[in-house]
């Protein structure tokens, strides 16, 4: 596995979830990790970065509006964020976004 997604040539739109953490882990981890094989298993997903100081920020590719769509009705996913919104997080962002354009080495 590499650290940066291998993204397809744009367009193609970004998921970006932003969060404050609360300091008990009840099991973050281990559903955090659940969450991205969940993922991948997805119709349009491309792949997704994380990284986690103060702020966590973990963004995920998708093929089109109509997977994250998908995604975010996935019944394991949903019962995930609940338990974000109880237990895991002191606030959080989500954001979407088309990607036009991407470019590096």
């Amino acid at each position: 596995m590499t650290l940066l997604a291998n993204t397809p040539e744009p367009p193609y739109y970004a998921v970006i979830f932003t969060s404050v953490r609360t300091a008990d882990d009840n099991d973050y981890g281990e559903t955090a990790n659940r969450m991205i094989e969940l993922a991948e298993q997805q119709v349009g997903y491309l792949g997704s970065e994380s990284a986690r100081e103060d702020v966590g920020i973990t963004v995920s590719y998708w093929a089109d509006l109509e997977s994250i769509k998908n995604w975010k009705a996935n019944t394991e996913h949903q019962a995930a964020q609940k338990t974000g919104r109880k237990l895991w997080y002191e606030s959080f962002k989500v954001r979407i976004s088309r990607v036009e354009r991407d470019y590096g080495m």
